[in-house]
């Protein structure tokens, strides 16, 4: 059977709108993984942790994926901001150093060109983010796979209150569906993914984390956690939204300019 994974973590901030309208997931108040139990130590190495420098310390904001040695894939919102940033790679609990981290200063930010951050129903909810040094990869950090679209979803997340990276598994929502009249209408578009709105959703800090599909014994990442509903992370037919990875393959070769970027049977290859 196909399943989804979506990678995360946690962060703070909220709109009050009379009808629910997308806020991306860093933006919510609510401060709680909705759902999910406490994944295995260093189970998915291609998950980072997305920081940012404020004044002698280093805070986590956003997720994302190790997609080669010296790249990760995260969503635009969370690094428009003029900031340091730096990649914890190989981390389970960011309130403990456990040893198996690898710190990584980001020396290149490439942030899509259509993307509007007034405008979340815009989409192109998309990042690069190239690495000072590249990752040395081993059984706690490894590359994640780029693939195509499948049913059904896993959530992977952690950050404040848990600190720990939990998962749990979504329903994945058909686009039809999810862009009828009573979900989220004409706000996704097809180069999105919805996946959630059970008793388990992304939430605070999940965004740019990797939303993964098990094909044929392998975990592919098939999106990048953008939004969910003003109303709250798990709000009534407004599952949680993400960018779809396989729509931005002409945009990341553009930005791999001396290398390619493709998919092959769900793996990304040659952005070095």
């Amino acid at each position: 059977m196909l399943r989804f994974v979506l990678f995360a973590t946690l962060a703070a901030l909220v709109l009050a709108e009379l009808e629910p309208q997308p806020m991306y997931l860093e933006d919510t108040v609510e401060k709680r993984v909705v759902g999910g139990q406490v994944a295995k130590p260093n189970s998915w190495p291609w998950q980072i942790s997305l920081q940012y420098r404020s004044g002698f310390n280093y805070y986590h904001i956003c997720g994302g994926t190790l997609i080669r040695a010296g790249w990760v894939m995260t969503a635009a919102h969370c690094v428009d901001t003029a900031r340091t940033w730096r990649i914890v790679l190989g981390d389970h609990d960011i309130s403990n150093h456990e040893g198996s981290e690898q710190y990584m200063s980001v020396s290149n930010v490439y942030i899509h060109p259509d993307w509007d951050r007034n405008r979340p129903s815009a989409g192109n909810d998309i990042a690069l983010l190239r690495l000072s040094s590249e990752a040395t990869l081993n059984n706690k950090v490894k590359l994640g796979a780029l693939g195509w679209d499948a049913p059904r979803v896993r959530l992977i997340t952690g950050g404040q209150p848990s600190a720990k990276l939990k998962q749990a598994y979504l329903p994945v929502v058909n686009h039809n569906t999810c862009s009828s009249s009573g979900w989220w209408g004409s706000t996704v578009k097809t180069n999105m993914v919805c996946a959630g709105g059970g008793n388990e959703s992304g939430c605070q800090g999940d965004s740019g984390g990797p939303l993964n599909c098990s094909v044929g014994g392998r975990w592919v990442v098939h999106g990048v956690a953008s939004f969910v509903s003003s109303s709250g992370c798990n709000a009534y037919r407004r599952p949680t939204v993400f960018t779809r990875a396989s729509a931005f393959i002409s945009w990341m070769n553009s930005v791999c300019k001396d290398t390619l970027l493709y998919f092959i049977y769900g793996t990304m290859r040659n952005c070095t």
